[in-house]
C-alpha cells in the first residue's frame, strides 16, 4: 500500500496493517479530538505551588500560560505543566502555579478555558508526572457505508491487536507538518555545516507554503539578502526573521544565529534529525520481517519503570541463553524492543538488528561524534533507545455523520504513554496523507 511522499521524507514508508483505510477526516469540531492527561500526582493541602486542573478548547499551551503569566502579573516561568498538548483539541492537564494564592484564579475569566483548584504541593508539575493521554478521536466524512465502515475499523484492530500495537514511529509533527525541515537542518548542524542548516531553516521554500512565504524564501536562498528578506518575510515568520537580523548584525555567526531561537526549538533540530534515522531504522526492521513483540538474538531491550513505562536507561542486549526468558517478559509486557536515536555515544545492536541499525547509518553516512556539538553544546545528543512498538488496544463506534449528512463518522477511544503521537495509530486506520487529516 503506498505512502504519501510526506511520510516518506521523514522516514516512514509502510503501513503495519493491510486493511484498507477509511479515509476521512479529523478535527471539523474542536470537540472532535478529545484529550485528557494521566499523570501519578497525588495533590496535598500545603506547599507552595498551587495545583490545577486546566481544561482548554482551541487553545495553544504556550499562548495559554503568556496569557495567565499577563493577567496574574507574574513571570511565565512560575507556571509548569507536564506536556504541551494539541490546540485544536478540547484537552484537560494539571498545571502548577509557584507562590500563588488559590483566591487569585478568580481573577481568571478566559473564553473556552476552565480552571479548577485541585490543592497544593511542595513540588511543580513536570514532564516526569506525565505517564500517558487519553483519547477520545471522531473521524468524520468517512464516505464508506456504515456497514463498510464497520468492517474496516473491526478488521484494521485486529490486525493491531494481533502484532500487539502500531510501529512506534515519530509523527509529522516531530519534523513540521507543512514544512518538515527539522531532520535536514539537524543532519546539516550533525555534520558540522551551521551555515548550510541556517539557510536551510530560515529559506528552503516547501510546496504546500502559502505562496507569499514560498517566494520570499525563494529570494533569501537565491540572494542570502538578509536586509531585503525582513522586508518580505511575513511577520508570522518571526523566529526566521529573528535570525537574520542576527545574520544582519553578526556576518557569518551561523551558529550564534541558532542560540537567538527559544532552546526548545533549536534542540528540535538534532532530535528531528535522530527521529529520521530511528524512523528509517524502524522500517527496515519491518520489511526485514523481525517482528517487534518478539526479540531475536542481538536485540537491544529495555525495561518498565515503576509506573510500568518503557525505561530507555535500563537496557541489556538479548543473546542465545536470554532470548526465551526475555520474550516471557515482553509477553508480560516488563520488556520492550528498542531501536537507536543515535548520538556520540550510541549502544548499537548485535546480529541482524545491529546489521540493520549499521546498514542505515552507513547508508546515510552519520557522523555519530558530530552529534557532540562545540559550537553549541546545549544541541549535544548521547544518544538513547526507544521502543519500537506503541502498545495501543483501541476502542470504536461508528454513526452516521451529523455534519456531513450521507457520510459515516468513527469515534476512536485509546489510551498512549508519553513521547508518542496519536497520528501514529490513526494513519493505520485512514490512510491518508497527513496534511489532508484535518
Amino acid at each position: 500500500m503506498e505512502v504519501p511522499k510526506i511520510e516518506k521524507q521523514i522516514g516512514i514508508d509502510l503501513y503495519s496493517t493491510d486493511t484498507d483505510g477509511l479515509g476521512g477526516q479529523l478535527r471539523q469540531e474542536v470537540e472532535d479530538f478529545i484529550v485528557r492527561e494521566i499523570t501519578n500526582r497525588e495533590e496535598e493541602q500545603e506547599g507552595k505551588y498551587l495545583i490545577l486542573e486546566l481544561v482548554k478548547r482551541d487553545w495553544d499551551t504556550h499562548h495559554f500560560t503568556r496569557t495567565l503569566a499577563k493577567i496574574l502579573q507574574i513571570s511565565q516561568k512560575r507556571i509548569s505543566v507536564a506536556g504541551t498538548k494539541d490546540k485544536r483539541a478540547l484537552t484537560t492537564q494539571k498545571i502548577s502555579i509557584f507562590d500563588i494564592d488559590a483566591q487569585e484564579i478568580e481573577k481568571i475569566h478566559l473564553k473556552d478555558i476552565e480552571l479548577k483548584v485541585l490543592g497544593r504541593s511542595r513540588k511543580s508539575v513536570e514532564l516526569g508526572d506525565l505517564w500517558g493521554n487519553n483519547f477520545r478521536i471522531t473521524i468524520r466524512n468517512i464516505t464508506h457505508s456504515s456497514e463498510e465502515t464497520h468492517k474496516l475499523l473491526e478488521k484494521t484492530t485486529n490486525e493491531i491487536l494481533a502484532q500487539g500495537g502500531v510501529p512506534n514511529f515519530f509523527g509529522i509533527q516531530r519534523f513540521g507538518s507543512v514544512r518538515p525541515v527539522t531532520h535536514l537542518v539537524g543532519k546539516a548542524i550533525v555534520e558540522g555545516d551551521f551555515e548550510k542548516a541556517a539557510l536551510l531553516y530560515i529559506a528552503e521554500p516547501f510546496p504546500d507554503e502559502p505562496d507569499e512565504t514560498k517566494e520570499a524564501r525563494q529570494f533569501v536562498k537565491e540572494t542570502r539578502d538578509f536586509k531585503e528578506g525582513l522586508k518580505i518575510y511575513p511577520l508570522h515568520l518571526g523566529h526566521e526573521r529573528a535570525m537574520m537580523n542576527h545574520l544582519i548584525a553578526n556576518p557569518d555567526d551561523f551558529a550564534g544565529a541558532f542560540l537567538v531561537l527559544p532552546k526548545n526549538l533549536y534542540r528540535m533540530f538534532v532530535h528531528g534529525y535522530q527521529s529520521y534515522i530511528y524512523n528509517t531504522i524502524l522500517c527496515k526492521r519491518i520489511e526485514k520481517g523481525l517482528p517487534l513483540n518478539e526479540a531475536v538474538e542481538g536485540d537491544i531491550v529495555c525495561f518498565k519503570n515503576e509506573f510500568g513505562l518503557p525505561d530507555s536507561s535500563k537496557t541489556e542486549q538479548v543473546t542465545s541463553e536470554t532470548v526465551t526468558p526475555m520474550n516471557r517478559l515482553i509477553k508480560r509486557n516488563r520488556a520492550f524492543i528498542t531501536a537507536p536515536l543515535p548520538g556520540y555515544i550510541t549502544e548499537f545492536a548485535s546480529g541482524i538488528p545491529g546489521e540493520i541499525e549499521q546498514a542505515v547509518i552507513e547508508e546515510f553516512k552519520v557522523p555519530l561524534q558530530g552529534f557532540n556539538i562545540e559550537k553549541v553544546p546545549e544541541m549535544s545528543s548521547k544518544g538513547i533507545r526507544r521502543e519500537v512498538l506503541l502498545q495501543v488496544e483501541p476502542k470504536f463506534e461508528i454513526g452516521e455523520d451529523e455534519l456531513n449528512p450521507g457520510k459515516s463518522k468513527a469515534v476512536l477511544e485509546f489510551m498512549l504513554p508519553k513521547g508518542s503521537y496519536a497520528t501514529t495509530m490513526l494513519r493505520e486506520y485512514m490512510k491518508v496523507d497527513p496534511l489532508q487529516m484535518s
